[in-house]
């Protein structure tokens, strides 16, 4: 079960690199990559999955600091997809997204890993 634990970390940490990769990059465009959403997904999904391996194993991890990581997850997530949607409507998918939502992103996505590295680490 460790191993399936570790892929699905792998998983996570690559999704929110996507997600933090794609806000840091398109910082002084008006738009977002089309990829942080799918980046948010990825991470949300693997997190649910590492929760639930979690749990079934009865390993000792902080069910608070979890449920706050998901909760951040799953906003970080809508919003990406609210600005894919938002974006889709100009320039073949790449159209502007409101300044506020775009960098409401970026700053869950460090405070998502600022949870996770100082809750529960």
């Amino acid at each position: 079960m460790n191993v399936l634990f570790d892929v699905f970390l792998f998983l996570h940490f690559v999704g929110w690199a996507i997600v933090l990769g794609g806000y840091l990059a398109s910082m002084r465009t008006p738009g977002l990559y089309r990829g942080v959403f799918h980046g948010a997904a990825t991470a949300l999904v693997a997190g649910v999955v590492m929760f639930g391996i979690i749990e079934s194993q009865g390993w000792g991890f902080d069910r608070a600091a979890l449920t706050v990581k998901l909760l951040l997850a799953l906003v970080i997530t809508v919003l990406a997809f609210l600005a894919k949607r938002q974006g889709a409507k100009g320039d073949n998918g790449t159209g502007a997204v409101a300044p506020g939502l775009k960098h409401a992103i970026g700053g869950l996505t460090l405070v998502n890993m600022v949870v996770a590295v100082f809750w529960l680490g």
